[in-house]
């Protein structure tokens, strides 16, 4: 009998190992950073919500590009923030801090000159400062109201020179204080979709009816006493597959289709100029209101396999009306 040797697992490339130890030792640097939430992290979710006005955020270089992130993070969840570069802050821009701003200042050392020279002047309009840095021990750790220590034991980089598991540990914070003045706020996904109207969740959580509808002589629209000639002319005027049919206070009665038009056709020699539209129209139409979601007309159309609507009020009257394409236009589906 041949005994099949076992086959060794393929040898991984440099470059893949090397990636791989990037995720280790970052992922030791977060593990070690959660350990330290605490009171301190308590203090300065506090001192944010007691925020009469912005969050500023400031840093220089990567800290600096963290700094924006934890700012763009805080606004689009609830808590208005702006980034400030300090370097700039000492010669003129300081000039956006108002005495009821709270500053949120990044420095992996503690001891950025940019930061340092601006921090007197924040002390005297009475600004509170809390300081994100990897040295307890630092000058701006030292003058902050709250420290957040989010030192690690080593960066990823090899050379042990470019930030890279510090300025994750930074940004992580950044987020673990959004989130949790998100849920301390309580902050909803339509308080999100206010801040991002043309995002996909925006337009899903604040488009109406009435925001995309087509109103007054745009709206297909016939009498009972209409023939199917003069139905379809007025579909065809106002190209939107259909057209309402109401009564003489505008009350709608049923909806012809182009769908409904090819069904009799089918069946029947149908002579479109004498026969009424009344007929031929679906008595149960399916309908919205203009108060409605967007996204809820396209459940329905989904729903009940159709391509429009029409939009009437609390008393049946006709309103407006739609189609899929006027959803598409509006990035609705």
């Amino acid at each position: 009998m041949t005994v099949k040797s076992a086959q060794s697992p393929p040898v991984a490339s440099p470059m893949i190992e090397s990636g791989r130890r990037v995720f280790t030792v970052e992922m030791r640097a977060l593990q070690a950073l959660q350990a330290r939430i605490g009171q301190e992290f308590e203090a300065a979710c506090a001192a944010l919500l007691d925020c009469r006005g912005r969050v500023v955020c400031t840093g220089m270089g990567k800290s600096g590009h963290i700094a924006t992130k934890i700012a763009a993070t805080l606004a689009s969840t609830g808590t208005p923030a702006f980034f400030m570069h300090p370097g700039e802050a000492s010669h003129g821009d300081l000039g956006m801090v108002t005495d009821g701003d709270v500053v949120v200042a990044l420095s992996n050392s503690g001891e950025t000159e940019e930061i340092l020279t601006i921090v007197p002047a924040l002390r005297r309009q009475g600004n509170r400062l809390i300081v994100l840095s990897g040295r307890p021990e630092s000058s701006l750790a030292r003058l902050a109201d709250v420290h957040l220590d989010v030192s690690v034991a080593e960066e990823a980089c090899p050379l042990g020179l470019a930030p890279t598991s510090s300025t994750t540990a930074a940004l992580v914070m950044g987020d673990a204080l959004a989130v949790a003045l998100l849920e301390a706020r309580g902050f909803t996904a339509e308080d999100f979709a206010r801040s991002h109207p043309a995002g996909a969740l925006g337009r899903r959580l604040l488009l109406h009816i009435n925001d995309v509808m087509h109103t007054g002589a745009d709206i297909p629209c016939v009498g009972q006493t209409a023939s199917a000639s003069e139905a379809l002319l007025e579909m065809s005027r106002k190209r939107l597959g259909m057209t309402a049919i109401v009564d003489a206070r505008q009350r709608l009665l049923g909806v012809f289709t182009d769908g409904d038009l090819r069904r009799a056709l089918d069946v029947s020699d149908l002579d479109l100029r004498s026969t009424p539209v009344s007929n031929l129209m679906a008595r149960q139409p399916k309908t919205i209101r203009a108060e409605q979601l967007a996204v809820e007309a396209a459940h329905l159309m989904e729903e009940h396999k159709i391509s429009a609507l029409v939009v009437v009020d609390a008393e049946n009257k006709v309103i407006g009306a739609l189609n899929i394409h006027d959803l598409l236009r509006a990035r609705v589906v």
